[in-house]
């Protein structure tokens, strides 16, 4: 079992958590040839794993990212009736991870799963370098649609893996409840970034 220690997170959907920090602590330890800082990260169990899963492509770790994630679901008790996972923001990678382990999650608990209720339909650029929260949220302007059908008068888990702003969650609970109809949305991701940066 991995040790975990949520965090809570307010934004505009019923509940919501981050099951841990992605990193403990990271220290400056110099230039690397090309002049690019580098540094020695400390991650988070379940931060660690993460990281070996997206920037690795280590699937070892999926069965216990997912139990884990059920597992914490499980004593929550939220009322949802589906999981829908946020549309990846880099559509050209191959391997996407938080659809896999939001399937996963959702036959450990035997709830619906619903991986294209949203898509992205706008082209936004990277928000690692904006750090304005009120300008990641205008980039988001009718960058979602849902599917409405899929969506009305469901209770929705959405699903991602790292939370930095919140700005694109806030942006796709929004639109479900706007634009498909859902009745509540619940937000539950792996890791969050110790700044909102």
């Amino acid at each position: 079992m991995v040790e975990i220690h949520p965090k809570k997170l307010a934004g505009n959907w019923e509940s919501g958590f981050a099951l841990d920090f992605h990193t403990i602590s990271s220290e400056y330890i110099g230039d690397d040839e090309n002049g690019r800082p580098q540094f020695t990260t400390t991650r988070s169990d379940i931060g660690e794993l993460l990281y070996r899963l997206k920037y690795k492509s280590d699937r070892s770790v999926l069965k216990i990212i997912t139990s884990t994630v059920s597992d914490f679901l499980k004593l929550r008790k939220w009322p949802i009736d589906l999981i829908i996972s946020t549309p990846p923001s880099r559509a050209r990678i191959s391997f996407q991870p938080v659809p896999v382990v939001a399937k996963g999650v959702g036959k450990n608990l035997g709830i619906k799963i619903c991986i294209d209720c949203v898509v992205k339909v706008k082209d936004t650029p990277e928000l690692k370098e904006i750090y304005d929260y009120d300008k990641r949220m205008n980039l988001f302007q009718g960058a979602f649609a849902v599917n409405e059908a899929d969506v009305a008068g469901h209770s929705v888990l959405l699903f991602d893996d790292l939370y930095r702003s919140g700005a694109t969650l806030n942006a796709v609970s929004k639109a479900l409840v706007e634009k498909g109809k859902a009745r509540k949305v619940y937000v539950l991701v792996i890791t969050r970034t110790r700044s909102k940066r």
